[in-house]
């Protein structure tokens, strides 16, 4: 099977989940506006305190610092958290339950330790990759970047691992590492298959919609035009919803795969075609 059959296999896959239960894409709204409200309260009070300006003036380094990691920590919390919620919920159907918001909520909660722990970890990671990169330039940012990209693979699984096995942090990213490394090798193939197609699918949005504004502008249509442009940018929501809770449910689905050596929405040999044996 070809990477795109097989990434469009696993869009259809995650799909029939997720029409089974069309209530996990509020997991991803919620994080959405969990996260503005999280940038919001870090950023409003910073500005009228003058905080940026004295950070600016190089006053106030050492607190510009301390406050850059505390909000990369609560960012990354916020999301991690919501995206326990919606694995959790999507385990639940997988084994055959009916699951609500409030059951994702409720496993996520149940957790809510390790997931914060992991979140300081990652925000740890990703911002010390980030100084590496900003401060050696070119070649480190292709270091940096292999990296990251090994870093994604190795925590594929971490966060079903936090929610179904309950372990901590630290265990959960050992575990999520040797789930890969057991069941499909070291070479991951398909990571991105997901975020390829819905790419695609928002760039052909981007594309057709700047057409169709530009057109309808120049002929003076303004009020169409201003409709397209909202029907555009209603569409691109849309997609950024629907591929976020595709991913949550296919990393649940894959997670249950390679516990279980089934799963009831996934064919199996579309699971197995993600990754490729070293």
């Amino acid at each position: 099977m070809s990477r795109i059959s097989s990434s469009w296999e696993l869009v259809k896959a995650s799909w029939g989940v997720l029409l089974a239960d069309k209530e996990l894409v509020i997991f991803p709204i919620i994080s959405f506006f969990a996260s503005m409200v999280v940038v919001v309260t870090f950023f409003l009070p910073m500005l009228f305190a003058g905080v940026f300006d004295a950070i600016f003036a190089g006053g106030a380094q050492v607190l510009g610092l301390i406050v850059g990691f505390a909000f990369y920590i609560f960012l990354y919390f916020v999301t991690f958290f919501f995206n326990s919620a919606l694995v959790g919920a999507a385990i639940i159907r997988m084994e055959g339950g009916d699951p609500t918001v409030g059951d994702g909520l409720r496993i996520a909660f149940k957790h809510i330790g390790s997931i914060f722990g992991y979140a300081v970890i990652a925000a740890t990671i990703g911002l010390l990759l980030r100084a590496i990169a900003e401060r050696f330039g070119f070649f480190a940012r292709i270091v940096v970047g292999l990296i990251g990209f090994a870093w994604n693979i190795a925590t594929f699984l971490v966060v079903p691992t936090l929610v179904v096995e309950g372990v901590g942090p630290v265990d959960g990213v050992k575990r999520s590492a040797a789930l890969l490394k057991k069941t499909w090798g070291e070479q991951l193939v398909g990571y991105t298959s997901i975020g390829l197609i819905f790419s695609l699918l928002i760039l052909g949005i981007i594309l057709v919609g700047i057409a169709l504004v530009v057109v309808t502008a120049v002929a003076g249509l303004t009020w169409l035009a201003v409709g397209f442009a909202l029907l555009a940018i209603l569409a691109l929501i849309l997609l950024g919803l629907i591929s976020s809770s595709l991913n949550g449910i296919f990393t649940a689905a894959v997670y249950q795969y390679a516990t279980t050596g089934e799963s009831k929405y996934f064919d199996p040999d579309t699971v197995k075609n993600t990754f490729k044996q070293k």
